[in-house]
């Protein structure tokens, strides 16, 4: 029986059971297997892996693994410097796109809040997220470890908080996103592009208090809710600001 040594570093424990966590692990096997299907059998997505080192040196996800392998596994690509590290999957641009599952309706409207090109739907199968994940470059955000298995997603994360607006700090210090954000460019509903748009334009479908009280109105390019600074903005403003001084 062939063995080789696992150690996984800082976050990626989170899907270790805890004898395992924070240790070497010796793992025995009796078949030709590649690195990145060792990793996942260990319980740890492929897409949250950024950097594999073997033996000392970088390797990518198809890496054969072989007998007395001293295997490293990290989260991030700059955690250790070595020469010729293999990137894994091609680099984020800074401002990044998402899509989420089911499970994170509230998510998705507040990064739409922040700024964030996001799309949701509460009937997307698995199948259809990773195929829009892959296609359109977007980060994955899921609440389902097998999900972020399959082959074709690039960029994933499982969301460990479960309470909404620690998720949104969560999200927002794991992709550095405190410098990209313009608040209020998206619809929270339906992820479209907002437009400022005349008062007079729009003041037939406004509520009585609305067109009292307010002058400065927004409408979604794609479903034409439109929005003011109502109460509504007020309360989204004071969760942003509450939100981001925690980030």
């Amino acid at each position: 029986m062939k063995r080789a040594y696992f150690r996984f570093h800082n976050e990626l424990n989170f899907f270790l059971p805890r004898s395992r966590k924070s240790t070497l692990i010796e793992h025995t096997f009796a078949w030709r297997a590649s690195i990145k299907d060792m990793i996942e059998s260990l319980g740890v997505p492929h897409a949250e892996v950024e950097l594999i080192v073997v033996n000392g040196a970088s390797v990518n996800f198809g890496y054969i693994v072989r007998s007395d392998d001293q295997i490293d596994v990290y989260p991030t690509f700059d955690a250790v410097d070595l020469p010729d590290r293999v990137r894994l999957r091609p680099p984020l641009p800074s401002c990044p796109s998402f899509i989420l599952d089911q499970h994170l309706g509230r998510l998705a409207a507040y990064l739409r809040m922040l700024g964030f090109d996001t799309l949701y739907r509460n009937d997307y199968h698995d199948p259809e997220l990773a195929q829009i994940s892959h296609r359109e470059g977007r980060v994955l955000l899921t609440r389902d470890v097998g999900l972020l298995k399959r082959s074709l997603i690039t960029h994933g994360y499982y969301v460990r908080e479960t309470h909404r607006e620690r998720q949104l700090i969560e999200i927002t210090r794991r992709f550095n996103l405190l410098d990209v954000i313009t608040p209020f460019k998206h619809c929270m509903k339906c992820n479209g592009l907002l437009r400022p748009v005349e008062k007079s334009a729009v003041l037939h479908r406004l509520p009585d208090n609305a067109a009292r009280c307010y002058d400065e109105f927004h409408i979604c390019t794609s479903c034409e809710r439109i929005y003011w600074k109502g109460t509504h903005f007020e309360r989204m403003h004071t969760l942003m600001t509450r939100v981001l001084s925690l980030a």
